[in-house]
């Protein structure tokens, strides 16, 4: 199950107005390569794929390949500011070591 705070689904929904199509999916994956073994990929989409898992959020839809739903299981997506700007965190329960930029992670098999 993948959980949003209050401000990473608010941040997502302002982002989602700069789109050429507002009814865009938010689409969260991983990807091998990173300071660690993989890294968190996210991206807007216009459709649904057959293989997606899509949580349904108050103002943001968000879909995950079945592939990648084991990356994700208790995963918290926030978004916070400071004097550097803006960005998303990610707090993966099952990452067994992240990195320092936070994008990054590694799960033991």
């Amino acid at each position: 199950m993948i959980h949003l705070s209050s401000a990473a689904e608010k941040e997502i929904a302002r982002l989602l107005t700069k789109q050429d199509n507002p009814k865009n999916l938010f689409r969260l994956g991983v990807k091998k390569g990173g300071c660690c073994e993989f890294s968190y990929a996210m991206e807007f989409d216009k459709q649904v794929r057959p293989s997606d898992r899509v949580f349904e959020f108050d103002t943001v839809t968000v879909v995950v390949d079945a592939d990648n739903l084991n990356y994700f299981d208790a995963l918290t997506l926030d978004y916070s500011e400071d004097l550097m700007g803006g960005g998303f965190r990610f707090k993966n329960n099952l990452a067994t070591t992240t990195c320092s930029c936070g994008n990054s992670f590694a799960i033991e098999s």
